[in-house]
């Protein structure tokens, strides 16, 4: 089944219209017509082969939401017309203890990713949302409750989204518990609606005063400008946990020093290089933690899109046609977005 798609053919080769082969929908399969696909830093560094291990022809994107146009014999639950969702995952084992407890993105055997990951239908490796139609297990599909003049902007709650709501139900974010997220871009300004929905008090960090009006009206209580010592000072040894989504190397000592006793700072963006090590002290005199969380397994997506679509939340984007992907990518490296692209999938019949 051929699909037209926006793909790279190298990682010094921009994005173009490329016409990929999708399989027909096996007994457990549903084919989804691809509606909108939210644009993830990760495509970016896929792309470019910023991380290692790209596979060429390389079709990002893994937020995706559309419609169902066709279901397997053995598929319960699904049907023709549902409104759906496909996050970062499209399989896994299914049988080691991380599956078995339905965290699948901590696959002991390795989980595959909605694109660049190996399988057995050509050309070898998974293609992404950038393009009009996927086939995915029944498995790994996902229900969409919101309105459907929503859509959009659901689909970066498909990573943005779960990477933010995975640790902050983990480490219990809530009434009576103070919050800190650390940086207002894809993943920070969803960290920030979601804490504040689930009733934490919410403080926003940011190095730019220009955003501290956008963070109050994501939902922040308070707003610290993180460069400036003394508002950083006033919250010493306050907070319960602290969600930094902040992907650039920097001192993690300046927010570990704001932790209460038994206190986490959960780490949910990969630096190019290193953070400095952080002082020991900090952590030992406090019982603090560094820890870190990847996305959520499938049913933990589910409940997630399930609290937002009962919270009326989704991300604030810019629609994009597939033709203006290399000129969005770049704008992306210089955070001119707010606060998220998605690509309007129709473009791609042009």
């Amino acid at each position: 089944m051929k699909t037209k798609a926006y793909g790279a053919h190298a990682s010094d080769k921009p994005l173009e219209a490329i016409d990929i082969e999708r399989r027909q929908p096996g007994p457990h399969d549903v084919q989804i017509d691809i509606a909108y696909c939210g644009v993830c830093h990760s495509d970016l560094h896929t792309v470019r082969s910023e991380w290692a291990g790209t596979l060429y022809p390389c079709v990002p994107g893994h937020e995706i939401v559309g419609h169902v146009s066709a279901v397997g014999s053995e598929v319960t639950g699904l049907k023709v017309g549902d409104t759906v969702g496909v996050g970062c995952l499209v399989d896994s084992c299914q049988h080691c203890a991380s599956c078995g407890e339905g965290l699948e993105q901590f696959c002991e055997n390795g989980f595959t990713g909605t694109y660049n990951g190996k399988t057995p239908d050509a050309p070898g490796h998974t293609l992404g949302g950038y393009s009009q139609q996927i086939v995915v297990s029944d498995r790994f599909v996902l229900k969409i409750r919101h309105p459907e003049d929503q859509l959009a902007a659901v689909a970066p709650l498909l990573c943005a989204g779960i990477t933010t709501y995975s640790p902050l139900r983990h480490w219990g974010a809530g009434p009576g518990k103070k919050v800190g997220i650390v940086g207002i871009g894809g993943l920070g300004h969803m960290g920030i609606k979601l804490a504040h929905a689930m009733g934490a008090h919410t403080v926003a960090f940011t190095t730019s005063e220009s955003k501290r009006q956008d963070a109050h009206d994501l939902g922040a209580d308070e707003v610290v400008i993180s460069k400036n010592p003394d508002d950083m000072a006033k919250h010493a040894g306050s907070f319960d946990f602290i969600l930094n989504t902040v992907a650039a190397s920097h001192d993690l000592d300046a927010y570990t020093r704001l932790l209460k006793r038994d206190g986490t700072l959960c780490l949910v963006g990969v630096p190019e290089h290193a953070h400095p090590s952080p002082s020991v002290g900090n952590l030992i005199f406090g019982r603090r933690s560094i820890a870190g969380s990847l996305i959520g397994g499938i049913a933990e997506t589910q409940e997630m899109l399930d609290f937002c679509a009962e919270h009326g939340i989704v991300a604030d984007i810019e629609m994009i046609p597939a033709q203006q992907i290399n000129e969005a990518y770049d704008r992306m490296q210089r955070s001119d977005v707010k606060y998220r692209f998605v690509i309007d999938n129709a473009s791609l019949a042009a």
